[in-house]
């Protein structure tokens, strides 16, 4: 049988090159990780708006 794991939020969020799409995993609220995978134009969106909320002008 495979060893279980506890399914915690806890850790950091975790971006990784996966073949030809970027994985990013978040600690979801009550446990467990959300999993969003991207390609390289919607992973730059992304860099583009989270800019424009951390950074504003």
């Amino acid at each position: 049988m495979a060893a279980m794991k506890p399914r915690t939020g806890d850790g950091p969020i975790e971006v990784a090159k996966e073949g030809r799409v970027i994985a990013m995993r978040i600690p979801a609220e009550g446990g467990g990780r959300l999993v969003i995978e991207m390609n390289a134009a919607e992973a730059a969106e992304l860099l583009e708006a989270l800019t424009g909320v951390v950074n504003p002008a």
